[in-house]
């Protein structure tokens, strides 16, 4: 198999306080990843406010992130067949 048909995917892992893009294998092994912290904001004692924007931005600095260190490597995005969601412990 050459290395244009390896076939890879992708997990968005967006906690509390950063996102990370990794890009595994087909053994699990992580090929590419990418993180960026954003901000906790905190209204009042007891609360914690997220800004979704800046969230949503830091989803798509860790995705180029890894897609650039991906694509040094040699691969190309298309390579990456599926993506997994976990947000703050919830999964799709």
């Amino acid at each position: 198999m050459s290395k244009s048909d390896e076939v890879f995917v992708g997990a968005i892992d967006q906690g509390t306080s950063s996102t990370r893009f990794l890009i595994f294998d087909v053994k699990g092994q992580i090929v590419a990843s990418h993180q960026c912290e954003y901000q906790n904001h905190y209204a009042k004692a007891g609360w914690v406010e997220k800004d979704p924007i800046e969230i949503l931005d830091s989803v798509e600095t860790a995705v180029a992130g890894a897609c650039r260190r991906f694509n040094s490597l040699g691969y190309n995005a298309s390579q990456i067949k599926s993506v997994g969601i976990t947000h703050q412990l919830e999964t799709t």
